[in-house]
């Protein structure tokens, strides 16, 4: 769909740094009860259906606990988002992932883990011997059991560590199976970060971010 809100609807620059800036303030707003909630009255739905901008395309876990646009204080038409339990990727998954790079020319893509995520737990469990799901909860655990056990392979210990690895390989995995986005992002057009959100005290955790620093 093309766009054709005003420039002046959305102050932020869409370029990669500007727009994890901008999220990260909106997460600190979120953590300190300070929030705005931006772009939620009338007139922002009346020229969300001219069609639609967003300033990131986010892959996050399908926790309720996990709320997207709350989490970074953002309205509505400001993110694109797609869920799935435990971050994991599909084909689908991937391509909207390049719908949201390419069609709607997303500066920035995000992969949102967070504390006691079920599927990272669910999966160490099995892999210990535990019962595997039936169904097809069971992809669940086929899909995430990789990362998990890379992570043990690489030393990694707890609980945090096994979550935060499994952000950082989700991110590898968006690099690796869509030249599209890696072109973007080796090219500087498109950042890409992992996010590890603790539930505990609201605070959205960079795990991996790439060119959405100063060099």
């Amino acid at each position: 769909m093309t766009n054709t809100l005003s420039p002046d609807e959305d102050r932020t620059p869409r370029n990669p740094k500007a727009v994890w800036a901008a999220l990260m303030e909106g997460n600190r707003r979120f953590m300190n009860f300070s929030v705005e909630r931006p772009n939620q009255d009338a007139l922002r739905r009346s020229q969300l259906t001219q069609g639609q901008e967003p300033l990131a395309v986010v892959l996050a876990c399908s926790d309720s606990r996990v709320p997207v646009e709350l989490i970074f204080d953002q309205g509505l038409g400001d993110v694109f988002v797609i869920r799935t339990a435990g971050e994991i990727i599909d084909l689908a998954v991937l391509g909207s992932l390049e719908y949201a790079v390419e069609s709607l020319h997303v500066p920035l893509v995000v992969v949102l883990g967070h504390e006691s995520c079920g599927a990272v737990g669910a999966t160490m469990a099995a892999l210990d011997g535990h019962e595997i799901p039936g169904g097809f909860q069971r992809v669940l655990i086929e899909k995430v059991s990789p990362s998990i056990l890379d992570a043990r392979a690489a030393g990694r210990r707890t609980i945090e560590e096994f979550e935060a690895h499994h952000v950082a390989e989700t991110v590898d995995q968006v690099l690796s199976r869509s030249p599209e986005i890696k072109a973007r992002v080796s090219k500087g057009t498109c950042g890409i970060v992992g996010v590890r959100y603790r539930l505990s005290d609201g605070m959205a955790e960079p795990v991996v971010t790439i060119g959405v620093n100063d060099d």
